[in-house]
């Protein structure tokens, strides 16, 4: 059981490992798991395209309102959708409370295993990783407490983490 009250908050592009991580490192410290579009799609009663084809700007408005309503949790670690990163407001909020740590899998490792069809921001096809890629990757790392690669085995990316965290 660690000690930290804080929450750890993955951010990083869709595919990353947030999620997966995020499981395996809240069971390894006792804390809360919280998938924040897994959160909209229980509190909406919509999926996540469906919020997408009401329009972006709508989905992100829903996405604000779930970290605002997470970010309040304690001892509890937060898989972000990839992009919470577009709204600052976001990012100070899981700041209050949190250690944002940034997931970097290389866009190349993601492309050959990613699931495009169920991602709404990809349905154009993987050409759209890359450019998510391309727009996100500074702002990963300039919202970020801690950058982590996830490069290599699961478990050694869990090492990095609870090296950071512990």
């Amino acid at each position: 059981m660690c000690k930290m009250s804080k929450n750890v908050v993955l951010i990083g592009m869709p595919g990353c490992g947030k999620t997966t991580l995020g499981k395996i490192i809240s069971e390894n410290l006792g804390f809360k798991f919280f998938d924040v579009d897994e959160y909209i799609e229980k509190k909406s009663g919509k999926i996540i395209s469906q919020l997408f084809d009401v329009s972006e700007e709508y989905f992100r408005s829903v996405e604000s309102e779930a970290v605002y309503e997470l970010s309040k949790e304690n001892t509890s670690v937060i898989s972000t959708g990839g992009g919470v990163i577009k709204k600052h407001i976001n990012i100070e909020r899981l700041k209050e409370t949190g250690i944002v740590i940034f997931i970097d899998r290389p866009v190349d490792n993601i492309a050959t295993d990613v699931e495009v069809s169920t991602r709404p921001l990809l349905r154009d096809g993987v050409h759209k990783l890359y450019d998510l890629f391309n727009e996100r990757y500074e702002i990963y790392k300039k919202c970020c407490d801690f950058h982590v690669m996830n490069d290599s085995d699961i478990n050694e990316t869990v090492k990095r983490i609870m090296g950071i965290i512990s």
